[in-house]
């Protein structure tokens, strides 16, 4: 049976643009600090592209090759400490392609799914450089139905809409959500919540990267659309509890999906 509550901890990290070795150990330090704190938490995540940053001029030359380290790191930590971690998403290569992707592990240390953005944004030229995905991001946490996005993805309502029909009760978004649309941020996200009826888990890097500047707010959104938990500007972990029931209830209080009707629309 899924668990009715999950601790989360969400590491709302600063990212050294073009330099993996510092990122990877910036993400050690914060994963012991994250599983060393209380509550223990049984799902961590992290931001969008941590390992290299949006160094997309160099990305072939830095990105993961099949993403076997971040593979090597994610998979013995989560199977050691026994914690469920959506790992971010990092820059990927595979045969000279690369993706945004995140990666999913289980408690013993499997990787439950993965997922490359299908969503690329323009506006940091993601579409000169990288590939986009060609399927959804759908994964069980503790047996709990979870989607997953990246950053862009959560302007496109009909990709949270098609993983909530297809039962997901938690949407996890890491992203590097820059200044100074901290509106839109939090706006979609919230509204991501309350059209579906579910808790979305956002987690954005802070600092500066060349001439742009992220500010963080990394947000726990229920169901209704009520934050949680929500970070500063600084780097941290945010923590918070979520009870799946919630979901359920909020569900039976207003039945959107019971109401639809997609024949019109």
């Amino acid at each position: 049976m899924p668990q009715h509550s999950l601790n989360l901890a969400l590491l709302q990290m600063d990212i050294a643009i073009g330099e993996p070795e510092a990122n990877f150990n910036k993400l050690e330090n914060m994963l012991e600090e994250a599983v060393t704190g209380s509550p223990k938490p049984d799902v961590i995540v992290f931001p969008e592209m941590w390992n290299t940053g949006y160094a997309l001029e160099r990305i072939q030359q830095l990105a993961d090759e099949n993403g076997e380290r971040t593979d090597a790191l994610l998979s013995a930590f989560s199977r050691k400490h026994g914690v469920n971690i959506v790992g971010g998403s990092i820059a990927e290569k595979k045969e000279d392609q690369i993706f945004n992707t995140i990666y999913v592990y289980d408690r013993e240390g499997n990787k439950v799914a993965d997922y490359s953005k299908i969503h690329l944004f323009r506006l940091m030229d993601e579409e000169k450089y990288l590939v986009s995905g060609d399927k959804i991001g759908s994964a069980h946490i503790d047996e709990v139905a979870a989607g997953v996005m990246i950053c862009y993805d959560i302007r496109f309502p009909e990709l949270a809409r098609k993983l909530a029909l297809g039962g997901a009760k938690v949407l996890f978004v890491p992203a590097e959500w820059p200044k100074p649309r901290l509106h839109h941020w939090r706006t979609l996200l919230t509204a991501r919540a309350i059209e579906n009826q579910m808790f979305v888990v956002a987690c954005n890097r802070v600092g500066i990267s060349g001439e742009t500047d992220f500010f963080g707010h990394s947000m726990v959104i229920d169901p209704w659309g009520e934050a949680i938990a929500e970070g500063g500007e600084n780097e941290c972990i945010i923590r918070a509890e979520i009870h799946l029931d919630d979901v359920d209830r909020v569900r039976r209080t207003i039945p959107i999906f019971e109401d639809r009707r997609p024949s019109l629309y």
